[in-house]
């Protein structure tokens, strides 16, 4: 997880940014309010993420439109969970 509040989660080690992360990450999944998405989305292109994920309730169209010209792919305004159980209905 990212969170420059936190050195853990759950036992996981906590990062202060994207750009922290010592490994590649494919999908950032946002919980931010719409105003801090950008500069999330701005690090997702630097570390060349594969997805930017915003979850339910979420969205920002010029981040989405940046990161879907720098070739990531993006959603926006719906929740990984659901998504994923969906797959398998």
């Amino acid at each position: 997880p990212v969170n420059p509040g936190q050195k853990e989660i759950l036992g996981e080690k906590c990062y202060p940014n994207l750009k922290a992360i010592p490994f590649p990450v494919d999908v950032v999944d946002i919980f931010r309010k719409p105003d801090a998405i950008p500069p999330v989305v701005d690090d997702a292109i630097e570390i060349a993420a594969k997805v930017v994920w915003m979850q339910l309730g979420l969205a920002h169209n010029h981040a989405g439109d940046k990161a879907r010209k720098a070739g990531l792919e993006v959603v926006m305004s719906k929740c990984i969970k659901i998504e994923h159980m969906n797959m398998f209905k």
